[in-house]
Formats: structure tokens, sequence, C-alpha cells
């Protein structure tokens, strides 16, 4: 059965069938980071950082091959010590040792430190989908939420631009993110 293209294709503006919430969230610009922090203190655990070959989605979103070695930093941004964001950040491999050379001495510094401290730093649209099972990506979010395998999260990735060599970032909300503002508005 083939898949519903809508749903599964980046696309400008969020899906009718996301709630507020996500809406908001997938399409605020500015720091991810800046954000969290105003829900609580935010931490950044670094789950990956090496040498590896970008998604088909990516290369093809990058104008690369897809057996372009790429440098891959995968974190989990919590609030509180609670896990409401997992991020997938890629930069080809010598953009890595070159314009981008920061992004391999962040340790547990957020990415947004790099991204929003550089006036030469220009950031593309956002863009968003759902994220289900069948996605690379679903897999680094499904490991924050063990207890919970939900049917499918939301995502949004954007292209930051220096010197015309290119960052991707891809961060999955969580459910946990989503139940905090559910219980902080109530």
């Amino acid at each position: 059965m083939p898949k519903d293209l809508t749903t599964t294709q980046w696309r400008d503006r969020p899906l009718p069938t996301f709630t507020a919430d996500q809406k908001d969230w997938l399409t605020r610009g500015g720091s991810l980071t800046a954000h969290l922090r105003e829900l609580g203190d935010v931490t950044v655990e670094v789950t990956r950082e090496a040498v590896g070959q970008p998604w088909r989605d990516e290369a093809a979103a990058l104008d690369i091959t897809a057996r372009t070695p790429v440098w891959i930093r995968e974190v989990v941004l919590r609030v509180n010590h609670v896990p409401f964001v997992a991020a997938h950040s890629i930069v080809p491999l010598d953009s890595s040792s070159g314009v981008w050379q920061s992004i391999r001495r962040l340790r547990t510094r957020p990415l947004a430190e790099l991204l929003y401290s550089d006036s030469s730093v220009w950031r593309s649209p956002l863009t968003s989908r759902r994220i289900d099972a069948c996605d690379p990506l679903y897999r680094l979010a499904a490991r924050q939420t063990p207890l919970e395998k939900p049917h499918a999260f939301v995502a949004r990735r954007s292209v930051f631009m220096r010197l015309g060599a290119p960052l991707m970032v891809t961060e999955c909300f969580l459910p946990s993110l989503w139940s905090f503002l559910a219980r902080r508005d109530s």
C-alpha cells in the first residue's frame, strides 16, 4: 500500500491535523533551546557523534549524494531532567573540519550557541512532518520514550548556511513536551 505523501514529506506548513501546541512549536523561529528554557532547566545529553552517511531525504535536501560522508550529532534536550526533544544534526564531513568545525567541540553545550552567535549564519524556512516507525528518526526518538511507543512523532527541520556550507538540524518533539504543556495550560 503506498504511503500518503502528504504525511511523509517535509512540508512548509504543519499538517492541519496537528494540535495547536504542535503547530506552535513546529513553527517557532529562533533558538529551540531558548524556548525550552522558558519551561525549565535545559540540559543536553549527547547520544551520538560519529561519521556516517545522510539519510536519503537529507541527502536530497542538501543536494549531496547519499554516499557523501557527514558528521552526525544526535542529542536529547531535557527540561528538568525529562526528555522533550531528540535532535539529529548533520554537516558534510569536510565542513565539520572547516567552516563548521566547532560542532565537534560542543560536547554538552547546545548547538544554538554556534548557530545564533554568528551573524554570517542564515537559516532556511522550517519544514515539518509526522514521523512514523519506518523513519530512522523515529527510532532515535522512541529510545527516549521506553514506556510508551507513540504511533508517530512530529518533527521539524531546517538548514543553516555559513559561508556556503550547510548544516541540517532535525528536531523531533517527544510526548513528554506535549504532556507538560497540557498540564501547564489546564
